[in-house]
Order: C-alpha cells, then structure tokens, then sequence
C-alpha cells in the first residue's frame, strides 16, 4: 500500500490501482485479503488515530512543498524558428496543474525522425518557432487533486499525443491516435486546453493529463526508456493487431530508431527476423539482437528470400519501391508500412492480387496498448540502443540522424542543459 499526495491531502492506495491503463476491478478475495493485512497490525482503528497527526502534517508539508510546481510558468526549451534553422535555448509557457493533470521534469527526450520531418515542412507547414520531442521520460513534480495513478517522484512517459476527445467511438475503443474530433498531438498542434499550440519535449516541463502519461516501472533503466513512447509502440501496435506470433518469420525494413526496436520486440514473440538494411555497416548490430541482416539492394539475396515471410514492417520515411519487397511475403501475408506517410507508388495489383498480399497502414497505437508496450519491455527486458547527447548537441544530432549515422537512437539528457 502507499499514499498518493495531492493537493487535497493524502490518499490510501495499493500500488495495482495505478499500475496501468487497466480497468478491471479487485476481486473480492483481493479485498478481503487487503483488510486482513490492515488488522494484523492489531485495532486499525486506534492505529489509526494514533497516525493522524503525523498524516495531517506530513500531507501539509507535501502540499507546502509541491504548490509552486502546481503554478503555470515558463520552461526552457530548444526550438527551431525555420526549416533549416539551428536550435536556440527559449522559454516556453507551460500551463498550471489542473486536478486531472500531472506535471513532469524532463528527463530525457527521444530524436525521432519524425521531429525533422515536422520542422522541415516535410508533412506541411509547421508552426514556429517549433520544439518537437515526442518521447519523453520525466519525473513527476506535481500532481492535480483527482490524479489516482501518480505521485511526486514517480517516473512517467509521454508520447505521440497528449489529448483527445475521449468520447468518439475511437476514443472509447483506445485509439486516442484516431480521435474523431481532432487528436491533439504533443508539438505542432492545436492546444485545446491552452490555445495556441503545442511545444514538444526537448524541453525542461511539460504538463500533461494523466490518460496520456504512463507508468515506467521502476526495474528500467530510465535512461533508455524515451524511445519506446514512439518508435516501441509504432512497431508494436502491429504486431499486435497482425498476430505475430513464435516461430512466425518476419521482414523489417529499415534497420533505424523505429526498425531497431521492431527487430527486438520480434526477436522477444519468438519470432525470425530478417532485417532488410541499406547499411552494411548494422550488420555485425543487427546479428547481436538476434536477426539475419540482408542489404534490400542486393537483387541476389531478395531472390533468395521470396515466399518465405509471414508479415513485413518497414519503417523506410521516404518514398521506395515497395514490389520487390512484397515479392517476399507468402500468401496472403501483410504488408505494413509505418514510416513512409507521403503517396505510395510502384505497386504491382497484378502481383497483389495474384498473391492476395496487403499492404496496410498504421500509427503509434492508444493508450493502453502503449502502457502494454512498456510493460511488455519491462518484463523480457527490451531497451533501446541509444547515445546520450546534451541539449547543446541536437544540430550535430539531426544531421547524424539524417547521415544514418547512428546506432540506433539518439536521446537528449535534459538535466544537462
């Protein structure tokens, strides 16, 4: 059991309540088991008088301490003002603690690829100046009164998104990613609460409502947590809703930040992977995480692989001959792409009928499912590679990012700034 700190003092509550995004009740043995406890200890209701005092004032120091983090206030930022410009040290308005929000110190912020086609104007025009970051750890500093899942200290995530409706049909069904009336995304989207827009996580704080912050167990190198907010749901949400399962074989094209992570969370189902890379260089990277690394520019070795690959993910972000590539899945097998958002050409219909292939598309995944993937790394131990960097090195990043030059993801340790 522990006591959650708000603003509207102190609240018993066993840890399982706030473990997840999960909603199913207690069972009535947990209760009575739970009440068991509580007696042991002999009259819980002396016990209990005796303790008050020391809660009352506990809860009054907590409340005395933590109000000044439940104010709004500007927070440091690295933002880019245009398209080819390089990152400048800002201050960002970041609102006051409402009673269903959480606010973190950022910890570490993830670069994902996405970050630079965002502020290039790649998926069209961005708002300036822009901070982008959309895999965030942070500490929590302050938490609003009907908050029941955090308190100050713990670690908690951020993702792609940080609102939606929460009343669609998608909504309802954990697809906050595909909120009918308008997802609001963490950067470069319409703030609903705040107006303006959004500002992302290469930044000092952030406030966010608690659906859209989950719990990072306590057993993960925090360090390397940043990275599973989006390129770890990204590849996981599919192979979840395709069914891959053990001994399956699987294609993963694009050895990057979200490729890396694919070809592990495969390699944990059980599953043979076979990762398709421009960059012979990941060779020696790729075999380490259990995977065949194969150059998709070598006409020879795809040959070699036709026919034999229940399911294919490819996280390539630029335009590319798919054909070759669905040429290596069997009958009725699953193509599907996750990095390329533009139009898709150099499709074969007479080979995708003949084979009845798909080619499908998906996009991070809800809340639930991104509290499972956490979860799920937790438990079998899947982490990111990742190259710490300051705040002062995000240029040099970006361009490293955009050369292939790195293995596999970079991350900005904010309490360097």
């Amino acid at each position: 059991m522990s006591y959650v700190h708000t603003l509207q003092g102190d609240i018993l509550m066993c840890n399982k309540c706030r473990s997840s995004h999960s909603q199913a009740p207690h069972s009535d043995a947990d209760v009575d088991t739970k009440r068991r406890h509580l007696l042991l200890g002999g009259s819980a209701i002396s016990a209990a008088a005796a303790l008050t005092p020391s809660f009352i004032s506990f809860s009054s120091m907590a409340q005395t301490n933590a109000a000044p983090n439940m104010a709004a206030r500007d927070s440091q930022a690295w933002a880019a003002s245009g398209p080819n410009s390089a990152f400048k040290s800002i201050m960002i308005p970041r609102r006051a603690v409402g009673p269903k929000d959480v606010s973190l110190e950022i910890l570490y912020a993830g670069i994902c690829h996405s970050d630079i086609h965002t502020v290039h104007g790649d998926w069209g025009a961005p708002q300036y100046p822009c901070v982008p970051g959309h895999e965030i750890v942070g500490r929590v500093v302050a938490v609003g009164s009907q908050v029941t899942r955090f308190k100050v200290g713990d670690i908690g995530g951020v993702g792609c998104m940080v609102n939606s409706c929460g009343e669609c049909a998608n909504c309802l069904a954990d697809r906050e990613q595909n909120c009918l009336n308008g997802t609001t995304f963490t950067y470069g989207s319409e703030d609903k609460i705040s107006g303006g827009y959004t500002f992302g996580g290469y930044s000092k704080q952030v406030v966010v409502r608690e659906h859209f912050v989950v719990n990072v167990p306590t057993s993960m190198d925090i360090s390397r947590v940043a990275p599973i907010m989006c390129a770890g749901i990204t590849t996981f949400s599919p192979m979840q809703h395709w069914s891959l399962e053990k001994n399956q074989h699987i294609g993963v094209v694009g050895i990057g930040g979200l490729g890396h992570m694919a070809v592990k969370l495969a390699i944990a189902r059980g599953a043979k992977v076979t990762a398709l890379t421009t960059s012979r260089n990941k060779f020696e990277a790729i075999r380490a995480m259990g995977a065949e690394p194969v150059l998709w520019t070598d006409n020879n070795a795809l040959r070699g692989l036709t026919a034999s690959m229940d399911m294919m993910i490819s996280t390539i972000p630029y335009p590319f001959s798919m054909q070759p590539l669905l040429n290596l899945m069997k009958l009725d097998a699953t193509f599907v792409n996750v990095g390329q958002l533009g139009t898709i050409d150099g499709l074969n219909g007479m080979m995708m009928g003949f084979n009845r292939h798909s080619i499908a598309g998906s996009m991070i995944g809800g809340m639930k499912e991104t509290q499972e993937v956490v979860n799920y790394c937790a438990q079998h131990n899947v982490l990111p590679d990742v190259e710490i960097i300051k705040p002062s090195e995000i240029d040099e990043a970006w361009r490293r990012v955009q050369d292939k030059d790195i293995q596999f993801r970079f991350v900005i340790d904010m309490q360097q700034a």
